[in-house]
């Protein structure tokens, strides 16, 4: 395992007279087999690491995650047993970088320092991470030493451009501006923060102010959301005696607009207003729009309502703009007379505005829940009607239908359902308009038409929360032939390359053995970008599966549900048997599965279910903590946690607790069973957690449902709605995968 890449080739020795014997198939009559490749010595060195050091991943998973006293003392131990030795050498890594996070420089430098003898092809992480501990220790002198060689060393490695800018700095802190200069000009492409302010910095140095001063000035510009931009500011009044230079417009305008779309709204607004005074003329009021934009955004509502007021000679697209973002304030402050009022300018102003489609939608929304639903459909079907293309279309037609049924106008619903399919087959809400429409056939005592739907639906949706309903349907339904429905011959079909088989992981791909011995060490960010690397080099289904697999050992069981979303999109619409089996079990794992089990037991509660609201709680993250200070695996807030807590009798319970998952399982299943209890079904109950007991009381109070499914496509919180129907999803699937829990 040396630290430069090379590549071994084996010869096969010829005896004299073996190129008289004929290999040929056609002569010989034997078939040839492909002689595969010996392994190269590198590859067999880190095959031998892995295999060492297997045993020393539960103990540097321990010390990365709690570094303890005797954690270290643990993996410590480790090292010196295995001193001399691959697996050593990775424990001294383990150490070093633990050392580092602790921002203990003098024993990171130790444990790195005696990692590098035996590092191999680990020794880049080894170099980088010692080279970083002796520029906190202040031994700059080492850090030089060690990555002047950086290239030459590890050309190929993955940390070269994070080398190339802590050379950069440590030349810089040296007063070797120049060579500063070199390293970091040569590694611009692809643009980095950290790199382009060290550039900077050493322009300064160099006394090269006016390029300083242009690196400064583009980092702040143009890569105004990174920590780097505010740096680069204070940098740019040093070059410039303490004032910021003059930008140009077009800079300052992209910064702003940065900003904006970077939800920095404050920031933005501060931008926005100071462009005003140099904006021409004819431009002004779009720059004061975008400011009344930025303060509504930021919360500061009176001071974007006096921007808006103060308005005039607008174009009507502007105008209308300026009449949205009233309404838009009105609308928050629960003002929905002045809301209304200025929709009715906007509409009879701007018919056709992009302003006026989002309005629309907004009037929609606040009908509904007012529960004034002629008015909520009225909004919506003018809003399909006047923008059918539109963005927000399908889901208007949808509301426009769902709410007829709701009003009790069956054939209204019954058509809507069917233009639903027919305008917007491949809209969000067709799986909907498919199973409700063949709800109705049910109704209607027409069992082949209900077929029909159902099949469409239980088919191409899967494993979508209507597609387990449809086929709960269809196991009741009444025996008949599914009639033709030629309008199901709309919807588009799962694309022909859904179904993936697994690739078998590369045994000869040295990145990917790099992973696995990092893995060892639970360096889990540095084995997944190597992983990332290997990927490149051998692409394959093996490459997802592999990267949730390696996030999974870690615990990381957010992280590979992730990976998985990504890879596969679409996987809701797929059969079980149209992806490999580890790709589900990614995508729907089992962790904590004893106490889950146990706990769920406990309250009569399906541990499928359980592990579903879990999934969509918090993605199986014990440390998870919500924007509302719910906390752990079943999100609990600590209020919640507490009351639960001492109808259990857990003595000395504390909010820390709550991080704990066993504490937390125990709390959370019996709090949920809590909700079943009182409302009586799960579907509710699931409304309840997420939303709250008295809106769920509230909703349940607003007329009769046909069963718990109409209630969940009635909720008026479309958060809350996807949410129930995800949870309930997802358990179904849980179920197809595992069977009996």
């Amino acid at each position: 395992m040396c630290p430069s890449p090379a590549s071994a080739q084996s010869s096969a020795a010829t005896k004299p007279g073996a190129a008289k014997k004929s290999s040929s198939p056609q002569l010989s009559g034997k078939k040839t087999v492909p002689r595969k490749k010996a392994p190269s010595p590198r590859l067999r060195r880190m095959r031998q690491a892995f295999v060492a050091s297997a045993d020393l991943k539960p103990m540097a998973r321990q010390l990365l995650q709690d570094r303890t006293p005797a954690a270290y003392a643990g993996v410590e131990a480790y090292a010196h047993r295995h001193t001399l030795k691959d697996a050593g050498a990775l424990a001294w890594l383990v150490l070093g970088y633990a050392r580092t996070l602790d921002r203990d420089y003098p024993r990171a430098i130790d444990a790195l320092r005696r990692a590098q003898p035996q590092a191999g092809d680990l020794g880049d992480y080894a170099a980088y991470y010692l080279a970083g501990a002796y520029v906190q220790a202040g031994q700059n002198a080492d850090a030089l030493a060690l990555l002047a060689g950086f290239d030459t060393d590890y050309p190929n490695s993955l940390l070269l451009r994070d080398a190339h800018v802590l050379y950069g700095n440590v030349l810089l802190s040296a007063e070797r501006a120049a060579d500063a200069i070199a390293v970091l000009e040569k590694d611009r492409q692809p643009p980095r923060a950290d790199l382009e302010l060290a550039l900077g910095k050493a322009y300064a140095a160099a006394g090269q102010t006016a390029k300083a001063a242009a690196t400064y000035s583009n980092l702040y510009y143009a890569v105004p959301l990174s920590m780097e931009a505010d740096l680069a500011a204070a940098e740019l009044k040093k070059v410039n005696n303490g004032s910021m230079p003059a930008a140009s417009f077009e800079q300052r305008r992209s910064r702003a607009d940065l900003l904006l779309k970077g939800r920095r709204y404050s920031d933005a607004a501060d931008e926005y207003r100071a462009l005003l005074g140099d904006a021409p003329a004819n431009e002004r009021a779009s720059y004061q729009l975008d400011l009344a934009e930025a303060l509504r955004r930021a919360g500061r509502s009176k001071d974007s309502r006096q921007v808006l007021d103060s308005l005039t000679n607008l174009s009507t697209e502007q105008n209308a703009e300026r009449l949205f973002n009233l309404g838009e304030i009105a609308r928050a402050a629960n003002d929905e007379d002045e809301f209304l009022k200025n929709l009715t300018q906007l509409r009879q102003l701007a018919p056709t505005s992009s302003w006026m489609e989002q309005g629309l939608l907004s009037a929609g929304n606040i009908f509904l829940l007012r529960k004034e639903y002629d008015p909520a459909i009225d909004a919506y079907r003018e809003l399909q009607q006047r923008f059918p293309n539109g963005g927000r279309a399908s889901y208007a037609h949808w509301k426009v239908a769902w709410l007829s049924l709701r009003q009790g106008r069956t054939a209204e619903a019954r058509q809507g359902f069917e233009q639903q399919i027919a305008l917007y087959p491949a809209s969000a809400q067709v799986a909907a308009a498919l199973y409700w429409r063949g709800r109705l056939a049910e109704e209607e005592q027409q069992p082949g038409l209900a077929r029909a739907y159902y099949t469409k639906v239980s088919q191409r949706f899967r494993n979508y929360y209507y597609g387990d309903l449809a086929r709960q349907r269809l196991a009741k339904l009444a025996p008949a032939e599914a009639v033709p429905v030629a309008l199901l011959d709309r919807i588009p079909p799962i694309s022909a390359n859904a179904r993936t088989t697994l690739d078998p992981v590369p045994s000869d791909n040295l990145r990917l053995q790099k992973a696995l011995l990092l893995e060892n060490g639970s360096l889990v960010e540095f084995a997944v970008r190597e992983l990332q690397a290997a990927a490149q080099q051998d692409k394959g289904s093996w490459v997802p599966a592999e990267t949730a697999r390696l996030y999974q050992d870690a615990g990381n069981y957010a992280m590979g549900i992730e990976t998985l979303k990504r890879a596969v999109p679409n996987y809701f619409a797929l059969d079980i048997s149209s992806l490999p089996r580890p790709y589900w079990e990614a995508l729907f794992p089992k962790p904590f599965w004893a106490d889950l089990k146990r706990f769920s037991s406990a309250n009569a509660l399906d541990p499928y279910l359980v592990a579903s609201l879990i999934r969509q709680e918090s993605e199986f993250n014990p440390n998870a903590v919500s924007r509302a200070n719910a906390v752990g695996l079943m999100q609990l807030l600590p209020k919640v946690g507490h009351g639960v807590a001492k109808q259990e009798k857990l003595r000395h319970f504390t909010n820390q607790q709550l991080f704990v998952p066993a504490v937390n399982l125990q709390l959370g299943t019996r709090y949920f069973r809590q909700m079943v209890d009182k409302f009586g079904a799960f579907e509710y109950a699931l409304a309840a957690y997420n939303a709250g007991s008295n809106r769920v009381d509230d909703w349940l109070g607003d007329g009769k449902y046909r069963d718990p499914q109409e209630f969940v496509e009635s909720i008026p919180f479309t958060e809350t709605r996807e949410y129930v129907q995800a949870i309930l999803r997802n358990a179904s699937v849980y179920r197809q995968l595992y069977g009996a829990p």
